[in-house]
């Protein structure tokens, strides 16, 4: 049997700090919850009388098939027992015989029938319960918070907003936020659940100023459904606002990104943000990036400079490597949903925990289709890939190597609301072993020939249609992956089919008829740690139906080496992201 939680609790304690339903004395109504098919509802109200000193909450959770008039003694029942307890703490430990506090469920105005079950007293849309002289309006499904919760890193000049936020018959957009700061500054590692708040704003987000440095947020949030309101929810930050790290290099770069394109105009970024599975290891923080203090590594801290890193690019289009799920269900999604856009995520294959998210914005693109395919199952299995897999399956080693891999390509069918034009875009992360160049050629030419044949299917359907394909290649431009796309063949004798003697690809050369540039061109670096920096990642594109407006300068190497490398405490990943604007040629 299928059991529902309580609608409403009085007060939940996490790890992290103090969640509260409000008092319902502001919602002087009674709430049912209650899904068809469930043998259970729920049901609470709050009541207060001064006179008889009761002032609490009552929940309950009944069958459908019992009688009203038996539920309306329950309620009576537990109402009885509240005030017998009373009377016993002044000392009046007699009996009392019968109910004395009367219950009634009204129906249009009139009594309810006793005798009808609670499944019919549910569906009634106008519904009332009295108690002595107390009238409650009874809701049925009212909007509820059910979750919700506050980083617990907040860092001055970026913006806060609410995680794990979970509403049941309610829209998240329809919700309403109002945010307060503790009227005192509040002692880090204290409680600040009995500080005094002011409001300071509302909305899904937070910025907090240098004002609020050392003072402790809360976040009230309001459910609503059309003209209903449910009970508010507030949660109260565990830590308190810190001081921000200072000038970011990606400050600089939001000077180009102010305003969202129009017209033929759209603005596109690919961008590794460093998989927390990476970061918040003893590997990483004493081999990969010792450079880095490990509070910056850590993803409570380096998702508040992503969050205002990619929502200040203000691009049409979205595409993230190695994005934890979490990240992309908890952070990026609610965060970027509420800014307009509509957001995708791929998890890789295999034992992985990181995938590919991408994020299309809805006044510019609208979805016709997506899917992913995870590489190494298209080489083998998809009668495309004959040519690739013929020379696979000829070394048993690198078969072995290439099925292994749990490489995705995701794959987005969007078009241009002012064009009426359609782009086919990708976006992968290949295999990253310094000996594999032969394995990231077989990849990328899987990717483009996948959405070349993805291309043809809507050419063939008479619209005009465009191809993109970004992300982490793992490969810089003097190898394979770049003469690809950018050239449109590899021979047989290439040296990349060699990278590893033992995996030889034999007998295969590689072409495609399209013309492709990449739209940053070839930096210096896209990548930049101790150990290593290069360009790896690239945003590749139809020369031939698109042109370049504008590259979003990266940061330079003066910037990246500020703290040795990055990721840093002003650099939340060791990648760099892309960002370049895009304008589509008129096609004949």
């Amino acid at each position: 049997m299928l059991r529902f939680p309580r609608i409403f609790h009085r007060i939940l304690h996490t790890s992290q700090a103090r969640q509260k339903l409000l008092k319902m004395t502001s919602y002087p109504d009674a709430y049912f919850r209650f899904k068809d098919g469930c043998e259970t509802f729920d049901f609470c109200f709050y009541f207060e009388n001064a006179s008889l000193k009761v002032s609490r909450n009552f929940n309950f959770s009944r069958r459908v098939t019992e009688t009203v008039g038996e539920f309306q003694g329950r309620v009576q029942a537990n109402l009885d027992k509240t005030l017998a307890k009373k009377k016993k703490k002044k000392g009046k430990d007699e009996e009392v015989e019968g109910p004395c506090v009367k219950v009634e469920f009204k129906v249009d105005g009139e009594s309810a029938d006793n005798d009808a079950n609670c499944k019919e007293l549910l569906s009634s849309s106008k519904m009332t319960m009295h108690i002595l002289d107390s009238s409650y309006k009874v809701v049925v499904n009212a909007p509820v918070v059910r979750s919700m919760a506050l980083p617990e890193c907040m860092l001055a000049g970026f913006p806060v907003y609410p995680s794990k936020l979970e509403v049941e018959f309610a829209e998240k957009k329809d919700c309403r936020f109002t945010w307060f700061r503790s009227a005192k500054p509040v002692q880090q590692d204290k409680t600040c659940d009995s500080h005094k708040f002011e409001e300071v704003a509302s909305g899904f987000t937070y910025t907090p100023s240098a004002e609020d440095v050392g003072h402790a947020i809360k976040l009230r949030c309001e459910p609503v459904r059309g003209h209903l309101k449910g009970p508010a929810l507030e949660f109260v930050s565990k830590g308190i606002v810190s001081a921000g790290p200072g000038h970011c290099p990606f400050n600089t770069r939001h000077s180009f990104t102010q305003e969202f394109l129009s017209g033929p105009n759209f603005r596109i970024m690919s961008y590794n943000i460093l998989a927390d599975c990476y970061a918040d290891s003893d590997y990483s923080r004493e081999v990969l990036f010792p450079y880095c203090p490990p509070y910056a590594l850590a993803i409570d801290y380096r998702k508040q400079l992503l969050a205002k890193e990619i929502s200040g690019y203000k691009s049409d289009l979205i595409f993230l490597q190695e994005v934890d799920r979490k990240v992309f269900d908890v952070d990026l999604e609610p965060l970027l949903s509420n800014m307009g856009y509509s957001g995708l995520f791929s998890k890789k294959g295999g034992q992985i925990s990181e995938g590919i998210a991408s994020f299309y914005y809805n006044k510019t693109f609208k979805l016709e289709h997506q899917e992913y395919i995870t590489l190494s199952n298209e080489i083998n299995e998809n009668p495309l890939f004959e040519s690739i897999r013929n020379a696979v399956h000829k070394n048993e080693a690198l078969k072995s190597r290439i099925l292994d891999r749990g490489s995705i390509l995701q794959v987005l069918v969007l078009r241009h609301i002012v064009t009426n034009h359609i782009f086919v875009v990708g976006s992968t992360h290949l295999y990253f072993h310094p000996d594999a160049d032969h394995v990231r050629l077989l990849q990328a030419a899987t990717c483009l020939t996948y959405l070349q044949r993805k291309r043809e299917e809507y050419l063939n359907s008479g619209n005009k249609c465009s191809l993109i394909l970004c992300g982490d290649f793992n490969s810089t431009p003097p190898f394979g992956v770049y003469k690809l796309m950018t050239e449109g063949s590899i021979p047989k004798d290439y040296p990349d089919w060699r990278s590893n003697e033992s995996e030889a690809v034999e007998d295969l050369e590689l072409s495609h008829p399209m013309k492709i540039s990449s739209a940053c061109g070839c930096p210096k670096f896209t990548n930049y740690t101790v150990g290593f920096a290069d360009c790896l990642d690239y945003i590749f594109y139809q020369n031939d139906h698109l042109r370049v407006t504008q590259v979003v300068p990266l940061p330079s190497e003066e910037e990246l080496r500020q703290y040795d490398a990055i990721p840093s405490v002003v650099q939340p990943s060791d990648h760099v992201a892309l960002v370049a604007d895009l304008q589509i040629i008129t096609l004949d």
